[in-house]
């Protein structure tokens, strides 16, 4: 698959239907001073990059601090890193893809997901166009970039490789680090496990022509998501909720304001040095924000998505139990 240049734009009916009553939210925020209802530390799959410029914006949008929360962001190396700073107790709400979520339900952990952040499949493998590899079965015996094992990089390689009936044990996979297409482009690895951003990066850096396999086009479920422990959530459901009205509105801001945002990037993130590289990463995360029903909610679930995924890491054997996700959704 070749792929374009042209970035996706979001449509007016779009953009309305997902943040259909934050303008009253906003507003509320705005004249009422909201009580304080403490810290929430949240632990993130990254360290403090561009595309969460909406989190990195706190100290001067207010957007948590609106609702009474005094945000924390801790950052990590993939989202199993994420899902053990919270079962550590280092974080309250882990930033975490739903293969790490299915993959601690399935070691028993009470765990429950309570806000869909990118409702879009946005994992991608990507191969220079030299190198003959245009569809999962060429991956057979290749050497794969991932982010870290940890990451939604290495679990949806799996769910590809799933799909050309090959297993992890069919290719080798290299730790590359994220953003890094580096040894793509010096040979190391014959192909890297990417996401949508982590892609236009390195088109704008020079990678030059690739071929991109999409996960999407195999299982299209949600990227990442809010995941808390049952009893953070008994103990703190209010504290949460209102975590969650300024997320939520953290989220409109940046999809209507996506120039603002680059601006804020580059003070804020540790790869934003490039104004133009920070805008098309921001309109790239806005897109997959936008929930997969329109006229949803932004964090709204597709369950049925969700459950398809939890079905489908059961068949690659990375669960070994059968995951109901509407027993483990709790949107809020």
């Amino acid at each position: 698959m070749q792929i374009s240049n042209k970035l996706p734009t979001i449509s007016r009916r779009s953009l309305i239907g997902a943040c259909a009553g934050l303008s009253a939210l906003s507003l509320t925020s705005a004249s009422m001073a909201n009580p304080m209802q403490g810290k929430i530390r949240l632990a993130g799959w990254s360290k403090p990059i561009s595309e969460i410029t909406n989190l990195l914006a706190e100290p001067e949008k207010g957007f948590f601090k609106g609702q009474g929360v005094e945000l924390a962001y801790l950052p990590g190396a993939g989202g199993g890193d994420a899902i053990r700073n919270i079962l550590s107790g280092q974080g309250d709400v882990a930033f975490t893809d739903p293969g790490s979520f299915f993959m601690a339900l399935d070691k028993g952990e009470k765990l429950v997901a309570i806000y869909d952040i990118y409702p879009q499949n946005v994992f991608n493998v990507v191969s220079l166009k030299t190198s003959g590899i245009r569809k999962p079965a060429d991956l057979k015996g290749k050497k794969i970039g991932v982010y870290s094992l940890s990451s939604g990089t290495r679990q949806n390689l799996l769910v590809m490789l799933h799909q050309a009936g090959l297993k992890e044990s069919d290719v080798t996979i290299v730790v590359t680090g994220l953003l890094n297409f580096a040894p793509l482009m010096q040979g190391q690895v014959d192909a890297t496990a990417a996401t949508d951003t982590g892609l236009a990066v390195g088109l704008r850096k020079g990678i030059g022509e690739v071929n991109v396999m999409p996960v999407s086009e195999y299982l299209n479920m949600s990227s990442d998501m809010f995941v808390v422990r049952e009893e953070v959530l008994h103990q703190k459901k209010d504290r949460l909720k209102a975590c969650v009205r300024g997320y939520r509105e953290s989220a409109a801001w940046m999809i209507a304001n996506p120039e603002e945002a680059s601006v804020l990037a580059s003070k804020y993130a540790i790869d934003g040095t490039r104004r133009d590289i920070n805008l098309d990463v921001i309109r790239l995360r806005n897109a997959s924000s936008l929930p997969a029903v329109q006229g949803q909610a932004l964090g709204s679930f597709d369950l049925a998505a969700l459950q398809k995924g939890a079905d489908a890491y059961r068949a690659l054997g990375m669960v070994q139990r059968q995951i109901k996700v509407s027993d483990v959704v709790v949107p809020l």
